[in-house]
């Protein structure tokens, strides 16, 4: 299936993106765009961009790699994975969260609307000291 300009250059983005690249957002997100993530809500362009360069204050080698794209007429949903190690808590260790993002286009092809979806309590909760513990508990008596 042929990707039109915006997801191309969406995918584009997100599988490139550096702290260097991150001021690139402009190109890629309206001005007035919505992210939201199990951990963030924002609206503007310059609130998504500090979330992005946040990401690599926290992270080592944070990197997406979007295994599938299907496209509608003005969105997306994008299925990734995000590969990374905390800084703080066992940096030798690469984690992968597995999600998707559910993506609008403005009228520009620019990114208006992005919501991820991913299982924080699975795939990061669980796996911290702790918390991990607690929510593997949680999980086996909700089971």
């Amino acid at each position: 299936m042929m990707r039109s300009a915006a997801l191309a250059r969406l995918v584009d983005y997100w599988q490139t993106l550096t702290p260097a690249t991150v001021d690139a957002i402009a190109t890629v997100y309206a001005d007035d765009a919505y992210f939201r993530d199990p951990f963030n809500e924002v609206k503007g362009i310059e609130k998504i961009r500090h979330v992005f360069a946040d990401m690599f204050v926290r992270l080592d080698e944070p990197r997406f790699n979007i295994i599938e794209t299907i496209e509608e007429p003005h969105g997306a949903l994008l299925i990734w994975d995000f590969t990374f190690r905390i800084k703080t808590l066992k940096p030798e260790l690469t984690r992968r969260i597995h999600g998707t993002s559910h993506i609008r286009f403005a009228a520009d092809g620019r990114v208006q609307y992005h919501r991820d979806y991913w299982d924080a309590a699975g795939e990061l909760y669980e796996q911290l000291p702790f918390v991990g513990s607690l929510m593997r508990w949680l999980k086996k008596r909700a089971a």
